[in-house]
Parts: C-alpha cells; structure tokens; sequence
C-alpha cells in the first residue's frame, strides 16, 4: 500500500496521554503491523471499522473554497485517541489505517489559482488522482467486510467513496447527505461541488437524499436537474424543517432513511451544514451538533449503511487558536457511528 501512509505504534503513543486508572482509546485501537499484507490484516481483524484519513484541499481549491480541510485528520486523531475505551465505545473495534499519502498533490496545487482556467484544469486533473486512490481504498475496505470512517478533505472524497462502495458490492449504491449544498453542479471538471454528481453520471450512484440543503444555494439549474430526475435524487431543506416548520426533523430522518435503505448506502456529514464550525463554506445558520449526531445515529443504525465520511472541517481557519474542537466534534460523530 505505497499510496497510504500508515500510523506506527510510535506516532500513536505520542499522541495519546496516558493517565493512571484510565484506559484511552489509543492504547486498544489497533494498528496495521509492519511488513503485512494490509487488507488481509484488516480482514482476519475483529474489528468492525477502520479509520482513513484523506489530508487534502486540493477539491475546495478547485471548487473556489477556502483551504483548509487539509487538517482535519490530524486534528480528529489527537481527540480520538483520548477519549475512554469503556463498555460504551471500545478502541479495540478500530483499525487505524492511516491516510492517504497526497503529498505530491498538495505541492503541485499549493501554487495554483482556481481564477486561472489552466490552473484550474490542472486542480481538476489532481482531483481525479485522488479519486482512483480513494475508490481503490474504499473498496478494497469493504470487500474485508469493514465499514470504513473516511475523515478530512473536502466532499469532492463522496464520489471514490461511492464508487468503491459500488464496486465492492458490484452494483449502484445509495447515499444520504447532511449538507447545506447539493455538491450535484455541473460535470466541468471534478472538484468539492459535484462529486455526487459524477457517481451518478457514472452509474455508481442510484439514490441520493440531501438533508437540510438550504434554499438559497441551489441553483436554477442543479433544481430543475434534480426535478427531471425525482425519483432518484431527493431533498429536504433546512427551511421546511427549521424556519416554517413545515416538516419535523424526526420525520424527514425516517422519510430520508425509507428513501435509501433498501440497498447499501453511504453517510455523507458536511461540517459545511453546521453553525460556528471552522469549514470551507462556514456559516452561521443551520443544524446544531445534536441534530447533525442524531442524524448519524438513526442512518447508522440501519443493516445497510456502509460507511461514513466526515468532510469540509478546517480547523487552521480557526484563529482563536481553538482548533482542537473541530477534531473533538468529529471525535464524538466517530464514536457515534461505531456505537449504532
């Protein structure tokens, strides 16, 4: 696995602080050992799930966003490793797998601007780099029988997810996303805006459900895109559930859920859909962390979800210096989904 670089033993125990008559995540997760093949590793593993991390930008750069997103992983990984191993949540069901190695990536974009049009073909061409990387990762997890927790980067990372799913079950598969935006723009050039609808252009994608998309960032064109195909590409927005009242939570999580359950799906959660957290697209009107955790839970809880990708989390755009909380909340969805 040249393309992922693992977590040793000794990066891990220096993350980790350790503290008489406690037992911290990071001394029972288990990582991959030296010299192994890896997927079989994961496979003869009793664990149920394993961490990748995907330290990159380089979509929300293409897409015009804000940098950042790069550093969520690193962030999330010194609060995971501290939280309790108990009888609620154990370390020992986790394989660290470690990230995926993007250096080369992140140095070519470093200098590009979105602005320039040869730039930004160059940025597009990047992120199709990434896509093979994450659909060969993705699905190589699942066909061990893991349910893969992907964290970091922006949400151009749905579509290798959603293509390695499907190719790991060799056929279309689901997803429900929790994000103020469609990410189903237009197919000019891959980038954090339309990896939704890439997969579905490609076949990998057979139903889509956005959560909470808010009404003033969809487009004319993306909505009348979605109308003409309704029975496969579904919404709600934020408005109907939180402004009017229209809708209740509760019952657009089970309208959600009945719309994609039938068939192996993925969770998408957007950091984007959440007041006060430091992301590509940060805002101040939207779900609070409650909801968005309570939204993991009832989709993780169904026998077909496959996996669940944590995404748009910029903790360097913090500048107040507190930018371990965007790793402790991802922490806590982390353990969420493991607990359902």
């Amino acid at each position: 696995m040249e393309n992922i670089k693992l977590l040793s033993a000794k990066e891990l125990a220096k993350i980790t602080q350790h503290r008489s008559g406690e037992i911290k995540f990071g001394e029972k997760i288990q990582l991959i050992p030296p010299d192994v093949d890896v997927f079989n590793f994961i496979k003869e593993s009793s664990a149920n799930y394993v961490l990748l991390g995907i330290p990159e930008d380089i979509g929300v750069r293409a897409n015009r966003g804000r940098a950042g997103t790069s550093t969520a992983f690193e962030s999330t990984l010194k609060s995971l490793v501290n939280i309790q191993h108990n009888k609620f949540c154990k370390g020992s069901n986790l394989i660290i797998l470690g990230e995926l190695d993007v250096e080369n990536e992140m140095a070519l974009a470093q200098n590009l601007d979105s602005s320039n049009k040869d730039d930004r073909k160059q940025l597009f061409s990047l992120v199709e780099k990434i896509d093979k990387e994450v659909s060969h990762t993705i699905h190589q997890i699942i066909k061990a029988g893991k349910k893969p927790i992907i964290i970091g980067g922006g949400h151009n990372n749905a579509y290798g997810n959603i293509k390695g799913l499907a190719l790991a079950k060799g056929k279309p598969v689901n997803a429900v996303n929790f994000d103020p935006h469609t990410d189903f723009r237009i197919l000019e050039g891959r980038h954090s805006g339309n990896g939704f609808s890439y997969a579905y252009e490609e076949g990998f994608l057979k139903k889509y459900f956005i959560f909470g998309l808010h009404e003033s960032y969809i487009s004319k064109g993306v909505q009348s895109t979605i109308k003409s195909i309704a029975a496969r590409v579904k919404f709600t927005t934020y408005e109907e559930i939180e402004i009017r009242k229209e809708k209740t939570f509760y019952d657009q999580l089970n309208e959600a859920l009945q719309f994609i359950k039938n068939d192996p799906f993925g969770i998408e959660m957007d950091l984007d859909a959440i007041p006060g957290i430091h992301t590509s697209a940060m805002t101040l009107s939207g779900f609070s962390v409650q909801q968005a955790r309570q939204f993991i839970h009832h989709f993780a809880s169904n026998k077909n979800a496959s996996y669940i990708h944590i995404c748009e989390g910029a903790p360097t755009l913090d500048e107040s210096n507190n930018n371990q909380l965007t790793g402790k909340l991802i922490a806590y969805m982390i353990t969420d989904f493991m607990k359902s």
